[in-house]
């Protein structure tokens, strides 16, 4: 049995956070992640071109800033070495390999128990905590709909998580379901590679630059969202024009008013939208079925595809292993109080970054969390 003052449970951003803020007000805690480094969704399931999609002084975590002459939009690999500088500013060492099974709190000795399993050696790892911090992320496993028909397709089906570049895609049909940034890049990527794209939008969705989600984030600070919102509603019409005429519909609410109350964030353009506009990407609606190679959509279209590219997210596994977290997370391992209360439990429990407000909610998660802590063995000492 190993007793921590605090357990963290994850290695992303969000854990090495938490660490780093923990480790600020000199407060012991031990970090555990069930792969083999520091932030694998982004060294091991992000695609080539990613870069980080808001401007740098949105994207860093406390008491570390980006080296002096980063650009403004940071790369990944730029990103995954601030994050290794991070790990080694604040000496973090999380323990590897280590996947948490089950976690229960015991009212008794006022305590969370928790039973994690080092992978390599197939043997259990019994902590104690007085604190629990959940920073495993939303995005822990694949979430893949479940299309009629599916099973069928002979061709290759992927998730985003797996996909890394359009070269092998040259062409081939393939289809990207889903419309959030990694689904526009992807299908951007795949269309300057040579491959015959077409993507499911089937949502509405605000489709920005990010030079002006940077203006909107800036101003949002100073003046009122709907202010702002409007702002941004004429810039946009002026820049894209009227894109229903291409199968993308402008949600009723502003975009940062959106970002606010459901933390859906804007589509940032990489150049996709121009491709719709040209006809070299094709905007498919809700599909109805899959029959082998062809996908059949709502509209009655029916279309033969060589691949398919699921760019439809993740989805928390928290809920498979925290038991008694009823009081912060929801049936689907995401926060039942709403931003910015979202971040604490009962009985010393907590999450950083499930808030869906990027890398600056995961700064002020981290630093509401340890300077929780701080207060609570300030009054247990006192």
């Amino acid at each position: 049995m190993e007793n921590v003052v605090v357990l963290i449970v994850g290695a992303g951003p969000a854990g090495l956070a938490t660490a780093a803020c923990l480790t600020q007000f000199s407060i012991p805690y031990a970090i555990v992640e069930r792969e083999d480094c520091i932030a694998s969704l982004w060294r091991k399931r992000a695609y080539d071109r990613l870069k980080l999609h808001l401007a740098k002084e949105f994207c860093e975590l406390p008491h570390m800033s980006y080296p002096a002459d980063a650009p403004t939009y940071i790369p990944k690999s730029m990103f995954i070495k601030y994050l290794d500088d991070y790990m080694g500013r604040f000496d973090i060492q999380p323990k590897y390999l280590t996947s948490v099974e089950s976690s229960i709190y015991e009212n008794d000795n006022k305590c969370w128990s928790i039973v994690a399993c080092d992978v390599a050696e197939g043997t259990p790892i019994n902590f104690s905590a007085k604190f629990l911090v959940v920073a495993s992320g939303e995005n822990s496993a694949e979430n893949i709909p479940d299309i009629p028909g599916l099973h069928s397709f002979p061709g290759e089906s992927i998730h985003s998580s797996r996909y890394k570049s359009g070269k092998s895609f040259s062409g081939k049909s393939v289809l990207v379901i889903g419309s959030g940034n990694s689904g526009m890049e992807i299908a951007y990527d795949l269309a300057t590679h040579g491959a015959n794209t077409s993507i499911v939008i089937r949502s509405p969705i605000h489709v920005m630059t990010k030079e002006l989600v940077r203006l909107g984030m800036t101003l949002a600070q100073h003046l009122p969202l709907n202010l702002v919102d409007n702002l941004l509603a004429m810039v946009t019409k002026f820049i894209f024009g009227d894109l229903s005429r291409h199968g993308i519909r402008m949600p009723k609410m502003g975009p940062m008013t959106l970002k606010s109350k459901t933390g859906r964030s804007a589509v940032i353009d990489v150049g996709t939208v121009g491709l719709i506009k040209r006809g070299i990407i094709q905007v498919q609606g809700t599909i109805s079925k899959i029959m082998g190679n062809i996908v059949k959509f709502q509209s009655g279209d029916e279309i033969t595809f060589d691949a398919i590219v699921f760019a439809t997210g993740y989805k928390s596994t928290t809920n498979m292993w925290l038991k008694n977290g009823e009081s912060m997370l929801n049936d689907i391992g995401l926060p039942t109080k709403e931003y910015p209360n979202h971040w604490k439990g009962e009985n010393g429990l907590y999450c950083a970054g499930l808030a869906r407000r990027g890398l600056a909610g995961i700064a002020v998660d981290a630093k509401n969390i340890a300077d929780d802590i701080k207060s609570m063995l300030g009054s247990m000492c006192g």
